[in-house]
């Protein structure tokens, strides 16, 4: 399988090599590329915003934890990992767009 993805990636370097990014795309490709992408974008709203809607519940659930953990330090700190790790969940979901912008603008 290895083989298969290095052999892969050899035969697509020249074609990528080859290929001319400077081009300027015409109004007709920009619409043709909005149009095929507009799916794709409900498709990842979709699931952003389910993901906070679950990230939400996550905290509270972390919260109430934290809350009644009482002195035991294994629960404390458990309970602080899941709220730690629900946020940068969230801030890669969210900054996933800005990132792509950022790259290809």
């Amino acid at each position: 399988m290895k083989w298969l993805i290095l052999f892969a990636l050899l035969i697509a370097l020249p074609i990528a090599a080859a290929a001319d990014f400077n081009t300027q795309l015409s109004d007709a490709d920009k619409a043709t590329f909005d149009k095929i992408l507009e799916p794709v974008m409900k498709i990842y709203n979709l699931v952003k915003y389910a993901a906070s809607v679950i990230a939400v519940v996550i905290m509270l659930f972390s919260g109430v934890s934290y809350m009644i953990s009482g002195s035991d330090p294994k629960k404390r700190e458990s309970a602080k990992n899941m709220a730690m790790y629900v946020i940068i969940g969230l801030i890669v979901i969210w900054a996933a767009p800005l990132v792509v912008n950022f790259i290809i603008g």
